[in-house]
């Protein structure tokens, strides 16, 4: 048991430190060919954060432990919105751009709908993978193309002054970028083997250990990069980070790993019954939150993270069949989540009815 903590922690660390090195590196390197800060902040920073779960995921799948992958992505992604933004919220209101709610929060609720409507038939094939995959690259082109004809302010292209810009210094930086995913590699071996093992030892299932454990472990990128970001006042980057993660995980993460498995990925009832539908409810919450006042606020950050504690809580008492699952179940579906969608729905009514009211109406001709 001590040499799986062991691997799990050590594998946790190169990781992060694979993660880090891959995404600094990466932005540096798009940054010296002038591609945009939005492109860089949608698609290199979103996506390298991302990395832990990708190979993570992926090797899961290849050592035949698709589950693993399926609630490392599940997970990952409840993790980052209630989790991740309530943390960062709480330290400071984020502010969310008009272009991230116009366009980018809907397609990451639609990939959360798209993957649970997949996952019906109980499996999602390599087939439904690779359209997955198909619908990142059109959504990477897509960033781009957006980019391009919108003239967005703090959309400039910069170069910093410390950034060195020659081929030499180039040249480097796609070598410590291959260093990160090196890292990204032995790390995700060391880290899943070790989750594998706790999860037979406690007889906790594997999926719940990807929903928490290796979640939790493979999003500390994330979690880093969002708080600190919060933390310097880039509120913006905390909450597209988030979001372009999280879409990289529906489109790029489990695709992979429904491609890389002999099997495919297969959907367990409880994840079909439960664990999908969060992470569908917490996406579809961002749209009401984020569209009043295009602000996420300190309470509405702690509104986020009691849900995930609640919903931490209820994976363990499922997982250790506690006699009192069943009243806070009860508790959690007939009242605590209808009187939540309720109040999220009277907050964008209102929201919907003061700018309505505020917009001067048409002058008609006699």
């Amino acid at each position: 048991m001590l040499n799986a903590v062991f691997l799990l922690i050590v594998g946790g660390i190169v990781l992060v430190l694979g993660a880090e090195i891959l995404v600094r590196n990466a932005s540096k390197l798009a940054a010296t060919f002038g591609i945009s800060s939005l492109v860089i902040g949608l698609t290199v920073v979103a996506f390298g954060t991302s990395a832990p779960e990708l190979a993570v995921s992926t090797r899961a799948a290849l050592l035949g432990n698709p589950t693993i992958a399926l609630g490392n992505v599940v997970g990952s992604n409840v993790f980052n919105i209630l989790f991740i933004l309530g943390i960062s919220a709480l330290i400071t209101p984020l502010t969310v751009s008009v272009q991230l709610i116009r366009w980018d929060v809907p397609l990451m609720v639609a990939s959360s709908v798209l993957v649970y409507l997949m996952a019906l038939n109980g499996v999602i094939g390599r087939e439904e993978g690779l359209v997955l995959l198909v619908l990142l690259v059109a959504y990477n082109g897509f960033v781009i193309r957006r980019a391009r004809n919108e003239s967005l302010p703090g959309d400039s292209i910069v170069v910093p002054d410390e950034v060195p810009n020659s081929t030499r210094a180039r040249l480097l930086m796609l070598a410590l970028i291959l260093v990160g995913l090196a890292l990204l590699v032995a790390g995700s071996t060391w880290f899943i083997e070790g989750a594998i093992f706790i999860a037979l030892a406690w007889g906790v299932s594997e999926v719940v250990v990807g929903l928490t454990l290796v979640a939790g472990g493979t999003s500390l990128p994330e979690v880093a990069t969002s708080i600190v970001a919060s933390l310097r006042g880039e509120r913006d980057m905390a909450v597209g980070n988030i979001v372009g993660s999280n879409i990289f995980n529906l489109l790029a993460v489990l695709s992979v790993g429904a491609m890389v498995s002999p099997i495919g990925m297969p959907i367990p009832a409880s994840s079909l019954l439960f664990d999908l539908p969060v992470m569908v409810v917490a996406a579809v919450a961002c749209l009401p939150i984020f569209f009043t006042g295009a602000l996420v606020s300190r309470w509405e950050g702690g509104v986020f993270l009691a849900y995930y504690v609640a919903f931490i809580v209820y994976l363990l008492l499922d997982a250790t069949q506690s006699p009192y699952l069943l009243n806070y179940r009860t508790t959690l579906f007939v009242f605590v989540v209808p009187l939540t969608a309720l109040t999220l729905f009277v907050i964008a009514y209102r929201e919907w009815k003061s700018r309505r009211s505020s917009t001067p109406p048409a002058n008609h001709p006699a």
